[in-house]
């Protein structure tokens, strides 16, 4: 099953305290493309995309204006034009953006003590404790929405629910600049009538997989029976079981633990020989190690990525019994990920290097959320 973002242990619930949670999930709107237009008024109302514009580039980021053509982040730049004539490429700001996020963290915490951001423009928040006597969730969100629309220039869509997966689908019920509210028991009802495409942790891979066995929306998934689901998605039996009927007791963590961190390279010539491919390698590994050791981060999984000239993509992952201890050690493992891959019958367009289980990991709990990645086009 592909991997599945943030799942804790369902146990993790201080019941006793709070029997029914307050989450709010802020996501920005088209956040880095809304911050160009922002900041550039000639690009307000136009198709926009954020990313390289050569052959080899990738839209990191879409305006709503240009998603009306289908442009989407991750599309090649390429395909992206053709969808969408009249597109416009800007660089990326990865600072501008970073500035703006701390800002917007720091009105969250004037209303949560916990929040717990997923990237630069979203996270969780848990307003079960009324810190600012505000008297509800909803109002809460609102007042957060309109203060980073004040400060910012910007607007946020939110989802107010009783935990995290309700309130996360919710914030993706009304974009642009819209809220939704799912109260305690109508949790079920709601994620009933939703494509099982919409579930946060389900990826492609297994959507295709649920499809081709008759489970299209959430509904179908909970007509499932538990043994059913556990012959065929292992020991993500339950956590579907759950989903499938509103169910999840993860907590909004402040300290959310960093599950991996990794570099990925796209090459305006596409790497047809071992040599140059395996250069590309040592330097991505390069990259990621001086991440890690910033971080003192110290994995015992690599995990390779290859996009191919066809944008066909491969991943490929090994660990190894104790912590890698440097550069050296990562690229030993990448190297021996790489070696039964090559030659290639076609070029390598992007490769990817990810570290993952970190020392102090359980080692029963998957490395499961979102690579921390430093994308190195």
């Amino acid at each position: 099953m592909a991997a599945v973002e943030d799942r804790e242990d369902q146990d993790d619930i201080d019941a006793a305290e709070f029997p029914v949670r307050k989450i709010i999930h802020v996501d920005m709107d088209a956040f880095y493309a809304s911050v160009e237009q922002r900041d550039d008024p000639a690009l307000r109302g136009k198709p926009v995309a954020v990313g390289g514009s050569s052959r080899r580039g990738v839209v990191a980021a879409a305006s709503y204006e240009a998603r009306k053509f289908g442009v989407r982040s991750a599309m090649p730049s390429i395909t992206a034009k053709r969808q969408c004539p009249g597109l416009i490429f800007v660089p990326p700001r990865f600072e501008v953006y970073r500035d703006i996020s701390h800002q917007i963290r720091a009105i969250f915490r004037d209303y949560a003590d916990e929040v717990e951001p997923l990237s630069l423009d979203e996270a969780y928040l848990d307003v079960s404790r009324d810190k600012t006597g505000l008297g509800s969730a909803t109002a809460t969100a609102r007042l957060i929405c309109r203060r980073i629309r004040d400060e910012t220039g910007l607007t946020a869509s939110a989802g107010v629910s009783y935990n995290k997966f309700i309130a996360k689908l919710a914030s993706d019920q009304n974009k642009p600049d819209g809220m939704t509210v799912i109260p305690p028991g109508k949790g079920a009802a709601f994620v009933q009538t939703l494509s099982i495409r919409r579930f946060h942790g389900i990826g492609p891979v297994t959507a295709s997989k649920m499809e081709a066995l008759g489970v299209f929306s959430g509904a179908d998934l909970a007509a499932k029976e538990r043994e059913w689901l556990a012959l065929h998605f292992g020991n993500s039996a339950d956590w579907l079981f759950n989903l499938a009927r509103g169910i999840d007791h993860r907590r909004v963590r402040s300290n959310r633990p960093l599950k991996s961190l990794g570099g990925e390279r796209t090459f305006f010539n596409d790497l047809i020989t071992d040599t140059e491919i395996r250069e590309a390698l040592a330097h991505v590994c390069t990259v990621v190690w001086d991440r890690a050791a910033k971080k003192g981060a110290r994995g015992r999984t690599v995990t390779l990525k290859l996009r191919y000239a066809d944008f066909r993509t491969i991943t490929r992952a090994r660990s190894v019994p104790f912590a890698i201890g440097d550069g050296a050690g990562l690229l030993a493992v990448g190297e021996t990920i790489l070696a039964p891959l090559l030659p290639v019958e076609q070029g390598i367009r992007l490769l990817g290097v990810t570290l993952s289980k970190f020392e102090g990991e359980d080692d029963e709990e998957e490395a499961t959320g979102p690579a921390d990645l430093l994308s190195l086009i």
